[in-house]
């Protein structure tokens, strides 16, 4: 397969789009919640599943060998795909949420004390508040928030302000799932690492729809998830500088993560495996693998071109329809967008839709602060992924323009 440039040849490996909703063609909007995947990540889970099935690094048999094989070569595309220095630093989990709460029980718990801080944004997922708010009431320490302005922008001028020697981690999103706004993530690294604050960054929505060059960003920690990345559910990825993961303890025990275990005492394993305990979810790695090697052969530059072009077009439509609100608004934005209408409530906007095929996001998008910030106890979401159209975008358009007119 070569590079593919354009987004109806993508559109031919994903067979769900193929599919009608309702007697309508699927017009597939929510990928900010999950994506599809192609057919090659599909005949690989079909292999797995079918034939290719036997526990990891476990067994002398052919297939554990080859299982073993998928999993570990997964690792390794998924290091060069981000970037980084070694494949020891990428450790499978079963997703962000995952990955954020290995990193708040092993680094966090285990160095926090009374009177340390963790510092987070104010337009965050519940995946990377709630774990702070866990581990900072463990250990009676403070969690602060970076504001945001009306528009949703962090304001970087409160941070001089919030960083101090008290902070011990700051733990932010590289793209709100809410506002699809790109955050400056560089600018708190920097100014963070200046003080020697560690930095985790949630890329669930940034690895999807940036170019992540992990060496070159210098996070601490980066965690995402397998399914909005065209790959499966139940996998993910913690990425972590080696030197920081070998001072860690262990997450969870259990096998697959020990050197030697005697009822004295236990030694772990080095890494990646000291934090995969247990029988991981190896298919899911592989075909995640699958889902990179895929994405390798898309030219990312013209997707991000389409999807701007994308993100113009609707950003002027919403305007034009009255009694609308879009929230986030940057000059820097992926294709996602969160907005309400005057007279309409979210979910009823989104059961019309769903009839006429169209597939959103309706609630409070698991950030609730960041709801009541904006003043609203509930969006409607549109979020476009690589294979969606230009035309996808009108028929939305269409679409909400006749569901506002049968409820108002």
């Amino acid at each position: 397969m070569g590079i593919i440039s354009s987004v109806s040849e993508i559109r031919k490996h994903f067979p769900a789009l193929e599919q009608q909703v309702n007697g309508k063609r699927l017009v597939y909007l929510d990928n900010g919640a999950t994506a599809h995947k192609p057919q090659s990540v599909i005949d690989l889970i079909n292999q797995m599943n079918s034939r290719t099935n036997g526990n990891i690094h476990r067994a002398v048999h052919e297939l554990s060998a080859q299982t073993t094989a998928l999993y570990e070569s997964a690792r390794e595309e998924i290091q060069k795909y981000l970037n980084a220095a070694h494949r020891e630093e990428i450790i499978f989990t079963s997703g962000t949420t995952a990955s954020i709460n290995l990193v708040a029980y092993s680094f966090a718990l285990s160095s926090l004390k009374r009177g340390d801080a963790i510092l987070i944004s104010e337009a965050e997922h519940h995946s990377n508040i709630v774990p702070w708010q866990l581990v900072c009431e463990m250990r009676g320490a403070e969690l602060r928030v970076l504001p945001v302005d009306d528009s949703g922008n962090w304001i970087l001028e409160s941070l001089d302000k919030l960083l101090d020697n008290s902070v011990k981690l700051v733990a932010v999103s590289q793209i709100s799932n809410v506002l699809g706004i790109i955050n400056p993530i560089e600018d708190v690294i920097s100014k963070a690492h200046a003080l020697g604050i560690p930095v985790l960054i949630d890329g669930a929505q940034g690895v999807v729809h940036t170019k992540v060059d992990l060496q070159k960003l210098d996070c601490d920690f980066y965690a995402f998830s397998g399914h909005k990345l065209y790959g499966p559910t139940g996998i993910g990825v913690l990425y972590g500088k080696k030197g920081v993961l070998d001072s860690m303890p262990p997450w969870m025990g259990g096998g697959d993560m020990v050197e030697s275990v005697t009822f004295k005492k236990t030694t772990y394993a080095p890494l990646p495996l000291k934090f995969e305990a247990g029988t991981p979810n190896f298919i899911g790695a592989a075909a995640l693998g699958e889902a990179i090697r895929f994405m390798n052969q898309i030219d990312l530059e013209a997707v991000s071109e389409y999807e701007q072009e994308i993100v113009a077009f609707l950003a002027e439509e919403l305007t034009k329809i009255d009694g609308v609100k879009v929230y986030g608004v940057s000059n820097k934005k992926i294709p996602l967008f969160s907005f309400t209408a005057e007279g309409a409530y979210p979910s009823d906007i989104a059961m019309i839709m769903d009839k006429l095929g169209i597939a959103l996001r309706s609630g409070f998008m698991c950030a609730e602060p960041l709801m009541k910030r904006l003043g609203a106890d509930s969006m409607l979401r549109a979020s476009f992924g690589m294979y969606n159209t230009m035309e996808e975008a009108q028929l939305f358009i269409d679409g909400l323009k006749r569901a506002l007119k049968m409820l108002r």
